[in-house]
């Protein structure tokens, strides 16, 4: 991972989520990663410690909930900032997911700015659009 820039991954099953982000992110100084499975990420959450990690909770094999449980008993990951995001605004999800320390929840679709305010709000301040 590059030391200079901030580190920000995207897991979401949804091709069209991993286009959403991207262009959302096109003009900021960061370096995204983007995978398509929690399995997929999970070799690369091994070594890297992301500054910002978006998990998306409804996926196919391993869902994002699962996976942030996994991460928060890998001594690298106590205190990841990790942002949920899904197409399901379920109570009992929020509540999994603050208990796990996720500092924000966004439901999909969300306005690409929501994506940019956000990152903004927990990386660099100083990052340009």
């Amino acid at each position: 991972m590059d030391t200079e820039l901030p580190d920000v991954v995207v897991v979401d099953d949804n091709a069209v989520m991993l286009k959403y982000f991207e262009h959302a992110t096109k003009n900021l100084a960061l370096e995204l990663h983007m995978f398509k499975s929690a399995n997929a990420v999970l070799p690369f959450l091994m070594e890297n410690k992301p500054q910002l990690l978006f998990l998306d909770i409804i996926m196919p094999e391993k869902d994002g909930l699962t996976l942030l449980q996994e991460l928060r008993r890998i001594p690298l990951h106590l205190d990841t900032l990790v942002i949920m995001i899904t197409s399901k605004d379920y109570v009992q999800d929020r509540t999994v997911a603050k208990k796990l320390g996720a500092v924000e929840f966004l439901t999909k679709p969300m306005p690409m700015v929501a994506i940019t305010d956000i990152i903004l709000k927990y990386i660099n301040k100083d990052n340009p659009y």
